[in-house]
């Protein structure tokens, strides 16, 4: 079997872009909580890179919380978020997405366009493969282990 380049099988969920205007980064089958990474997409979409950048390393500081409007049964209150009461400090979820604009940053820089201009114009989290394992328990019974990756696409486009 030959080599079978991961980014041939996968393809961005938004369509249509002007390519000089346009740069994409994108993190397949990472493992980290597509909730989590869900709710910091929506979060950042809007933002401009450096904005974001900013903002993702004040939650992995947790100096500033991530507002979860749609997975927030069961969290607490944060007293920062303005408009929205529920909210969490995704700190790994925040390292990844940190290395993806970091990725981001890097391709604009190569295709010649401005990084302080560069605003998030698409952030989309998708569930990925299944990894399925057993966790055995008492007498001899099992119970199943699955562990879900997430893939990440940003895409920002030049003001």
């Amino acid at each position: 079997m030959g080599h079978v380049d991961i980014m041939a099988r996968f393809a961005y969920s938004i369509q249509g872009l002007d390519p000089d205007k346009t740069v994409k980064a994108s993190i397949r089958e990472a493992d980290i909580s597509f909730k989590h990474t869900r709710e910091i997409a929506i979060n950042i979409k809007g933002m401009l890179l450096e904005r974001a950048k900013l903002y993702l390393e004040e939650v992995i500081a947790m100096k500033r919380s991530v507002p979860f409007k749609r997975y927030n049964k069961k969290i607490g209150h944060r007293s920062d978020l303005k408009g929205w009461d529920t909210g969490r400090y995704p700190v790994k979820a925040a390292r990844e997405i940190l290395t993806c604009l970091e990725s981001l940053e890097k391709n604009a820089s190569n295709l010649g366009l401005e990084v302080d201009r560069l605003v998030l114009i698409h952030a989309a989290a998708q569930r990925g493969r299944k990894i399925k394992r057993i966790f055995p328990r008492a007498f001899g019974s099992s119970s199943p282990k699955v562990n879900t990756l997430t893939h990440l696409e940003l895409v920002a486009e030049e003001i």
